[in-house]
């Protein structure tokens, strides 16, 4: 099967298992059903409910009917209804009395009918319940109608299901393993990071996790230097006009904080690019300024609904690595996917590449939306990865690659971007003077690898397990003293790689024998344990072992330094093994 097929049919078996949670859902809780789609790992269900709470509590006796349900293998069945008999049969339930009033336009549509359920659905469905041979229902949350925050509060109850019982046993053990990784945990048990109801969806990075991010953004302005960006500084605050000017006003105003000051209307910054054509557009430019490369770290800040931030992958406040390059497209997109592929080999991630084409609604010319689309696909045929097209899924005002990166579980995650746009240089009507002196107008490339820098750090932070690469380590090293008469050496020793610009502590618990600490200092991450007794003091050395208990023998602090500072150059993932 190619990958497109194997989606669609788990798509149909997981809504269909959607159908199932629905009619058991009206079972016990006797509520309006709302929407019940597949998702990316598996289904849900929403429902308006009144007098009752869903609580993890119900869900064994949900899946009890559920499976009752399959076992009587109810045939799902298409009916395609009048919609004044619709509205008669669901006048119980205003949800569905909405969705017909305002989405359905035709004097007939489908509904599907499984056991005492029917729902509006366009199915398809799998043939019978009977197929789904394993199942679970596995958390609920509350939500809002539609998404939106003045709407009815909804009650979400997520399920998974699987044609046969030993992939549900393997999805409950890869579950078990991405809970051990799971960010939050580690960057609690790692004093990385946390947050504060005062602050909702907004890190608080200790110093330990902000030695990361400083790491990760430090990393990505070191390739800067290399490529030609340049790095710019922008304004958090932006009145109304310049949002209603790129756009983003009509489309986006409810996703974005804003407030009124002397009768004007401002609003934090969501994106940079805005503010980089009012950089741009600064004064004239000339075809000898391009390509310009705009980077920008500046904070951005979204107005996520409080019940979808989840940990560092859903914030409200954010950086991100954006630049933004004005040009005439040609060498700009290999020189893009050249840059993402450097970075995600020093991460040990591998990447897909998807050229995503016009879509039905669009802006601009056909012509130049066909020249753009051929330019970025030589591009990514010269560029000699592996690519697919996904054809009408690029943005209204371009073209796009999209690239998933998968981590060591083999989850997919999408940060970086590679836009072209030619919508922007419009509407900032921004212009360059060419070679024979006439205007010119620019095409803007948008482009992120690591995409936020915090949902990056989440993702590393689950594909690395916390044991993080020498580099990135914020604990690269730890002196233990065998005995308390060694402290004053050890002090020396931590100082010396300290100086040397490196991250080192040191462990002097008089509490604790010298095991207890070298193996807490294992749990705790540490890369590199340096050990020193009397042998060491007299001879100015250490003893090097390793959190996965390699022990590589006595070196010099001096010798140490040196090593670490080729591990880190060269961001080396296999530091321990490598030293």
């Amino acid at each position: 099967f190619n990958a497109v097929v194997i989606f669609s049919a788990q798509q149909v078996f997981w809504h269909s298992s959607a159908h199932i949670l629905g009619e058991a859902m009206e079972r016990v809780y006797g509520g309006c059903l709302c929407y019940g789609p597949p998702i990316e790992n598996g289904f849900y269900y929403d429902m308006f409910i009144t007098d009752k709470q869903v609580s993890n509590q119900d869900f064994p006796f949900v899946e009890q009917l559920m499976k009752s349900i399959v076992k009587d293998k109810q045939n799902f069945e298409r009916l395609e209804l009048r919609k004044e008999d619709l509205l008669e049969m669901f006048k119980y339930n205003e949800f569905k009395v909405r969705i017909l009033n305002e989405k359905v336009n035709t004097p007939t549509t489908t509904v599907y009918r499984c056991g005492p359920l029917i729902d509006l659905c366009r199915g398809p469905h799998v043939r019978h319940t009977g197929k789904v041979k394993a199942l679970k229902v596995t958390k609920n949350s509350a939500t809002y109608w539609e998404g939106k925050s003045d709407a009815e509060t909804l009650q979400r109850v997520y399920g998974i299901s699987f044609p046969d019982p030993k992939q549900l046993k393997e999805w409950e053990k890869f579950q078990e393993e991405a809970a051990k990784r799971d960010h939050r945990k580690i960057g609690k048990e790692q004093e990385l990071f946390f947050f504060h109801e005062l602050s909702p969806g907004s890190c608080f990075f200790l110093p330990k996790g902000a030695y990361i991010y400083n790491t990760l953004v430090e990393f990505i302005k070191s390739e800067y230097r290399k490529r030609g960006f340049q790095e710019v500084i922008t304004p958090n605050i932006y009145n109304a006009k310049l949002w209603q000017t790129s756009g983003h006003w009509a489309h986006y105003a409810d996703n974005m904080f804003s407030f009124e000051s002397e009768k004007e209307t401002f609003a934090l910054k969501p994106m940079n690019c805005p503010g980089h054509c009012l950089m741009f557009d600064q004064r004239t430019r000339s075809w000898r300024e391009l390509p310009l490369r705009l980077a920008d770290f500046g904070v951005l800040h979204r107005n996520e609904l409080s019940g979808a931030l989840t940990g560092l992958t859903r914030v409200r406040r954010f950086q991100q690595d954006d630049a933004h390059i004005f040009c005439a497209i040609k060498d700009e997109m290999l020189g893009a996917l050249d840059f993402l592929r450097s970075v995600y080999a020093v991460f040990g991630f591998t990447f897909q590449l998807v050229l995503s084409t016009r879509p039905d609604k669009y802006l601009g010319e056909i012509a130049m939306w066909d020249e753009a689309e051929k330019q970025l696909a030589d591009s990514l045929n010269t560029f000699g990865e592996p690519w697919k097209e996904n054809p009408g899924d690029g943005a209204f005002y371009g073209p796009k690659i999209d690239i998933t990166i998968s981590d060591a579980l083999k989850r997919s995650h999408q940060c970086a971007t590679i836009q072209l746009d030619f919508q922007l240089p419009i509407r900032f009507n921004l212009g360059y003077v060419s070679e024979s002196g006439d205007k010119k107008r620019p095409v803007i490339i948008h482009r992120a690898i690591l995409g936020s820098v915090e949902r990056m750090i989440a993702i590393l932070t689950e594909s690395y397990a916390g044991k993080w690469p020498f580099w990135l380590s914020p604990r690269q090293s730890i002196v233990i003293p065998v005995g308390p008469s060694l402290d004053s050496y050890a002090f020396q020793v931590k100082q010396k790689i300290y100086d040397a610009g490196f991250m080192c502590d040191v462990d002097v618990d008089p509490g604790d024998t010298m095991n207890k600490k070298i193996r807490n200092a294992q749990l705790a991450q540490y890369n590199f344990i340096l050990v020193v007794g009397e042998k060491e003091k007299t001879a100015g050395t250490v003893n090097v072992r390793t959190r996965d208990n390699i022990v590589h023998g006595e070196f010099s602090a001096e010798t140490v330094a040196e090593k670490f500072a080729v591990l880190k150059n060269n961001k080396v993932i296999a530091s321990e093994e490598n030293f």
